[in-house]
């Protein structure tokens, strides 16, 4: 059993691999291809907003690549420099995306208000989490306790990781919708905005399940060791 486990652990390492190579791939790609009316990722996510009504988030340029993200305790939509400044469609789509969680900030999203919950919770589980786990398996004929006390707080990561899905799911519809509507992206190249979310969605599905397989490895080693 324990075999497998790790040869589990070993496809989800190479999965992550492949879709995180994709994504940048897909973006490098995308990048040189320019949006028809010239509009750069700054652009964008001031035009989505006041399309929605929005007027209060600040849209700020970040540094590294692919970094960018919306902070809602600042209500800052947070652009990589690649994406603030390029006119072309990989930048279109991903501002398009980050302002697309500002807008579920803005009309109280479900998902991304309970999201948002959980994550002082998820800070301090993050924190402790591995130290924790990693005594739990030294003592867990001794102190079982303390491994499920693990499980617990990583189970909280876990919950967290899938609760992200419909958050970052619905960002991207939202996204694609408005670029299509107001023709920021055109019949002939919508679609490469599409594909450059789609695999950026892929990287959280995969960190979700690579999350919920080592919570069950930890589980089985808890259950083992009751059973011995």
């Amino acid at each position: 059993m324990t075999g497998n486990i790790w040869i589990i652990f070993i496809v989800f390492m190479i999965l992550s691999w492949i879709v995180s190579a994709t994504l940048k791939s897909k973006f490098k790609k995308y990048s040189k291809i320019p949006v028809d009316n010239g509009m750069s990722g700054k652009d964008v996510a001031e035009r989505m907003l006041r399309d929605n009504g929005i007027f209060d988030v600040k849209i700020e340029s970040v540094a590294g690549s692919l970094t960018d993200h919306y902070n809602p305790q600042t209500k800052t939509i947070n652009l990589s420099q690649d994406v603030f400044n390029s006119r072309s469609i990989a930048a279109a789509a991903v501002a398009a995306h980050e302002t697309g969680h500002a807008i579920q900030h803005a009309t109280a999203y479900t998902w991304l208000t309970l999201r948002s919950k959980l994550v002082p919770v998820v800070s301090f589980s993050s924190k402790w989490v591995q130290w924790v786990l990693l005594a739990g398996v030294i003592f867990v004929n001794t102190f079982p306790e303390l491994l499920l006390c693990g499980i617990v707080l990583f189970a909280l990561t876990t919950l967290f990781s899938f609760i992200t899905l419909p958050v970052e799911i619905n960002a991207s519809q939202r996204a694609l919708e408005w670029l299509s509507t107001t023709n920021v992206t055109s019949y002939q190249n919508h679609d490469k905005a599409q594909d450059a979310l789609k695999w950026a969605a892929y990287t959280y599905v995969v960190a979700a399940l690579g999350s919920l397989a080592t919570l069950l490895y930890y589980i089985m080693i808890f259950t083992g060791a009751r059973d011995d």
